[in-house]
């Protein structure tokens, strides 16, 4: 039997992912799904393809494209959620900054370099007017390693996935000082190009379910009560991420806008020049709207 690797962050985002893993709807045709988390982001995933650890990826548009301007071997095949993505702006717990504009000369703590931890700093700098030359960063790995790095005594600044850190905001161990979204579709679904070349029906076949999943999710009453039991969130905090969060439900896939994306990426020095869609699209398999 054939395997073909998933891996994604061990987030609420990604359960039409793992409940259609969970079915191995491929069984009986001899390919089975796995499915990797992966704490350390987008960043870790994206040298995953490129280390050959894993077949698809789903990973926050803006660090895929960066890696894809640097060589990924890879080729969007979709969207994965159509919102952008809230993220928090932490400190450690007993810090005394409580508000963004206190903060003279940003310090970040990141899970690793081209991770959405670091990139959404250079969102963030250009919004509250920080010189971006002066950022500066340290690599912890994931949540984990920026709670154990975390000093009261020093103001380092934590960017993570607001819902997934509520958690530690309510015991006292993080401070929220602020939230900045990313000001484009978040994550995107991918696939390495040796996959393609094995499996790419499969692979289509794969997201399709995927998009029909996460359709049923979004218009079932019970979805807040699974992702509340599954990632050990308040419900109440489930219900407010469902409400400002849109799962992709199609192969849809909006020109406009991912231009749009390409060129605020390229002034916010994420990339480096504009790329055009037909390099990281695959060629069919997508339907392109303006």
């Amino acid at each position: 039997m054939k395997t073909l690797r998933i891996t994604g962050v061990p987030e609420h985002f990604n359960l039409p992912w793992k409940n259609i893993i969970a079915k191995q709807p491929f069984s009986s045709r001899g390919v089975k799904l796995e499915w990797i988390e992966e704490s350390r982001g987008s960043g870790q995933m994206n040298k995953a393809i490129r280390n050959d650890e894993t077949d698809m990826a789903l990973i926050l548009t803006e660090s895929f494209l960066q890696d894809f301007e640097n060589g990924s071997p890879s080729k969007m095949i979709g969207f994965h959620v159509l919102s952008p993505l809230v993220w928090g702006v932490h400190i450690h717990g007993q810090s005394l900054i409580n508000s963004l504009s206190e903060i003279e000369n940003p310090s970040f703590l990141i899970s690793r370099m081209g991770s959405g931890s670091q990139l959404m700093s250079y969102v963030l700098a250009k919004r509250e007017n920080w010189n971006q030359n002066n950022l500066n960063f340290k690599i912890v790995g994931n949540l984990p390693g920026a709670l154990e790095e975390m000093s009261a005594d020093k103001p380092q600044l934590f960017l993570w996935e607001k819902f997934t850190t509520k958690p530690w905001v309510d015991s006292g161990d993080l401070k929220r000082i602020g939230e900045v979204p990313s000001p484009w579709p978040c994550f995107v679904m991918l696939a390495s190009l040796k996959a393609l070349d094995s499996f790419k029906d499969l692979i289509l076949e794969l997201r399709d379910l995927v998009y029909q999943e996460s359709n049923k999710l979004q218009s079932s009453h019970s979805t807040s009560t699974e992702i509340s039991t599954l990632y050990k969130l308040k419900k109440e905090d489930v219900e407010q991420w469902m409400a400002q969060t849109q799962w992709a439900a199609n192969s849809e896939i909006s020109t406009s806008q991912l231009e749009k994306a390409i060129k605020e990426m390229v002034s916010l020095g994420i990339l480096k020049s504009e790329l055009r869609l037909e390099e990281f699209l695959i060629p069919d398999g997508i339907q392109l709207v303006r």
